[in-house]
């Protein structure tokens, strides 16, 4: 166990810096003069936790393996959701131990799907709570794809490596450095939309907490009706905007603040990225035409807004998708599994994924006519390794693969059919809302019963961290020295 006495430290101290932030919460019950002991109690829990851990592993090595770099981001997110979960448990809401944390849950991986009846009616602290969550789970992948990106040899964040990495370019700064500006990007890109929303028309209150839940692509909002309740063309063109910046790799930014203004333009990823939301629109606005049989009839703007938001695994709704016919919720679901970009706070199988697929295959297909042909993959200009490959193809096999035993499951539980595969999508994909009347945009999963419930919180976290970093610690080989 000494060899993981630093995976425990770190805990520690993660569980300290959660129990610390429970305060935050606390001053919004004062404002709004809701004080309890909610946040108090759970914040002396957690920090009590964090202190025990961190004074019982003070003496550990100061080094991390990959081994234990692999256990630690497992760890992390599991405890973070643990804890996270006890101001809902506390609570005047009444949740039971399951929903309290799947609430966390959904949060901490910006899922986005939530247990809560009567959202509006809910304490400002547990609405500012929800909304942290999501905020410290966006910013929380992306430095994890930075700092474990040099160890995570899975493919899950391999794009970066190639295209940020490249020590020949002599742009990007040292790795704390690069942290300390991804932070400071993402506070600065959280409170302009913050100022946006509240210049739009937002009150103070749901500017703050929906920008954090923008820029994370997390979804969480204050109302049932999501962004929809404000009926304001203005808040979600604010919305969509921060909805594509929070989709972009945080990389690109440091790249384009080190004097590169064309990197975002000339990023292969990012390129495919705009084209497929601008097709997406276009294929849902057309087919709504026809289907209605007249272009004054369509919501434009319901359309692009909601292209966004599940492509991107935001899951804010404005209308009720689900009742456009049956072509947009297949297609939807697509939308779900692809995502968005790598190192971006986005989830799904990702586009880069997707894309180099898409060669690989173009280029089997070649070789069958041109069998003494020498194709090499190139991404963003760089040669793609075959393990790299190698990686993108098991990740998207074991991700389909995920799916539909999770869909399996979750009909043994009792859901139905659409239920039980949408579920399975926005649980895997971390979108939020699902499909049909029971999860469907203008639904929730109260009424799901408790094991669905903790199948979906599975689904969370294997989608949030990428597959490999959670079940490669089952594998017996992960704890042979």
């Amino acid at each position: 166990m000494s060899n993981y006495k630093t995976v425990f430290f770190t805990l520690g101290i993660l569980l300290i810096i959660l129990g610390v932030a429970m305060i935050v919460p606390v001053v919004f019950q004062l404002i709004y003069n809701e004080f309890d002991s909610t946040f108090i109690a759970s914040g002396i829990i957690t920090i009590t936790f964090g202190i025990l851990f961190f004074l019982s592993n003070i003496d550990h090595l100061k080094l991390i393996n990959t081994q234990q770099a692999f256990l630690l981001t497992a760890l992390s997110w599991l405890s973070i959701a643990t804890f996270g979960s006890l101001p809902f448990f506390f609570s005047g809401l009444n949740l039971s131990i399951t929903d309290s944390f799947f609430e966390s849950m959904s949060g901490i991986t910006t899922t986005g799907a939530t247990i809560l009846n009567d959202i509006e009616s809910s304490p400002k602290g547990i609405l500012v709570w929800r909304s942290m969550l999501q905020w410290l789970g966006g910013i929380g992948v992306i430095l994890m794809a930075i700092t474990l990106m040099p160890i995570m040899n899975i493919g899950g964040m391999q794009l970066l490596k190639i295209s940020a990495y490249d020590t020949s370019e002599k742009i990007l700064p040292k790795s704390k450095e690069i942290s300390k500006t991804l932070i400071t990007v993402y506070i600065s890109l959280t409170f302009l939309c913050a100022l946006f929303y509240k210049i739009f028309g937002m009150n103070t209150f749901d500017s703050l907490t929906h920008s954090m839940t923008t820029i994370a692509t997390g979804g969480f909002s204050n109302y049932d009706q999501s962004i929809g309740y404000f009926n304001n063309a203005y808040i979600e063109i604010v919305s969509i905007i921060f909805i594509l910046l929070g989709s972009i790799p945080f990389i690109l930014y440091i790249k384009f603040i080190s004097d590169d203004k064309k990197i975002i333009f000339k990023d292969e990823q990012v390129k495919l990225f705009f084209k497929l939301t601008l097709i997406s629109i276009l294929v849902l606005f057309v087919y709504l035409i026809i289907v209605n049989n007249s272009i004054f009839e369509i919501h434009l703007r319901s359309v692009i807004f909601n292209v966004v938001s599940i492509l991107t695994g935001t899951g804010y709704v404005t209308k009720e998708f689900d009742q456009w016919g049956n072509f947009p919720l297949i297609f939807f679901l697509i939308l779900m599994f692809i995502g968005g970009c790598a190192g971006s706070t986005t989830c799904g199988i990702k586009i880069f994924r997707v894309h180099i697929l898409y060669y690989f295959i173009r280029n089997q297909l070649i070789k069958i006519i041109y069998p003494r042909a020498i194709i090499n993959l190139k991404y963003n200009n760089s040669k793609v390794e075959d393990k790299l490959i190698a990686s993108i193809v098991s990740f998207i096999y074991l991700y389909i693969l995920i799916f539909f035993v999770l869909a399996s499951m979750l009909t043994l539980t009792g859901l139905d059919f659409i239920t039980s595969i949408s579920g399975a999508a926005s649980s895997l994909s971390n979108v939020g809302p699902g499909l049909g009347s029971e999860i469907g945009p203008n639904s929730n999963y109260s009424g799901l019963p408790d094991p669905s419930k903790w199948l979906l919180s599975v689904g969370m976290i294997l989608g949030r961290l990428e597959i490999f970093a959670i079940l490669i610690i089952f594998l017996p080989s992960f704890w042979r020295k």
